[in-house]
């Protein structure tokens, strides 16, 4: 007789929620320090410690050096970890991303969907959700256990965010060359990383226009693109931003890893840059569970994260992924 074996699937892990009412760095990685442990181990393999700390002692003198107001959150964030790398990846970030900002298929509110690829495993699998409550509301930013700064949240009743990785500058043409020409550049500035504005943003902004100038306006290390959205279907814009200038795209649009300013010069990040925008260009963002429009290339080997976010209707859904397929359950937030 024939032994017939079944195999029953595991059910996909849950995305953790953290309450934070201070430091969101802090506080994360005091609730899931486990999971901040094993993102390290993955994003240093085959790093010698010794270059870690050389890193690490660049990064450091770079935020004493310029008096970066998250300089001792990361510091306590070094101490509790007690292992080299803390400082140089709370800097650094090498990401794809694809956005569209549109308003909702009834017409009612602006939304926002999102989608970040990362070369980084482990990311999708071990992200988290930060309940944050701060100066201006609370917010919500799935982000990761120690992480001081926020790539992607939403605020109920004010707005939701999300931060794109803009392209390289190309003075030479040669990827190594160029990648160390561009941190050097980071080094010699005095302003904050986007990813520290964003969240100062979502800390201290009380409304979608503040925010917009705020994006706007304010100088930051390295360029980038942000993406937001308010509450009103109107309120949809993606800021393009060089160190002290921005390129403003109002109304429904989307954003990826390519300047859509004219006359920008910059070499595409991430997979399939164009591609990716054109595929996301006519979506009108829906809270599927499935993620039924999340399809190639917006979904690639790379991708960690989906989300979709409603301010108006105070709103998030999301699910990690790893090797184009879900790494976690759906989690979805209504407050």
């Amino acid at each position: 007789m024939a032994i017939v074996e079944t195999i029953t699937a595991q059910p996909l892990r849950c995305i953790p929620v953290v309450d934070v009412t201070g430091a969101i760095g802090i506080a994360t990685l005091m609730a899931e320090s486990g999971r901040a442990h094993a993102l390290i181990d993955i994003a240093t393999t085959n790093v010698p410690n010794a270059v870690l700390r050389l890193l690490d002692g660049v990064s450091r003198r770079w935020l004493s050096r310029w008096n970066h107001a998250q300089l001792p959150e990361i510091d306590r964030i070094a101490e509790l970890l007690g292992r080299p790398g803390v400082y140089y990846l709370s800097v650094s970030y090498e990401w794809g991303c694809t956005c569209r900002i549109a308003p909702s298929p009834d017409g009612g509110s602006a939304r926002l969907a999102r989608v970040l690829d990362w070369r980084t495993p482990g990311l999708g699998a071990l992200i988290i959700a930060a309940r944050v409550t701060a100066q201006a509301g609370s917010f919500v930013s799935m982000t990761w256990p120690g992480y001081t700064g926020v790539l992607h949240a939403m605020a109920p009743g004010r707005f939701s965010a999300a931060l794109n990785q803009a392209p390289m500058r190309r003075p030479i043409g040669l990827f190594a060359i160029d990648w160390a020409a561009n941190k050097a550049r980071i080094w010699s500035r005095p302003h904050l990383m986007p990813g520290h504005l964003l969240r100062d943003v979502f800390e201290t902004a009380s409304h979608f226009d503040e925010a917009r100038r705020r994006l706007t306006e304010t100088p930051i290390a390295t360029p980038c693109i942000f993406v937001l959205a308010g509450t009103a279907p109107s309120e949809t814009v993606v800021i393009e931003r060089n160190e002290v200038s921005a390129e403003i795209h109002t109304g429904p649009g989307v954003a990826a890893n390519h300047w859509q300013a004219a006359g920008w010069q910059g070499s595409s990040r991430g997979q399939d840059s164009a591609g990716r925008s054109r595929m996301l260009a006519g979506l009108s963002p829906e809270f599927d569970e499935g993620f039924g429009w999340l399809r190639p290339p917006v979904l690639n080997s790379l991708t960690r994260l989906a989300m979709v976010a409603d301010a108006a209707e105070g709103r998030i859904l999301a699910q990690g992924f790893e090797k184009e397929v879900p790494a976690t359950a759906p989690l979805g937030l209504q407050f």
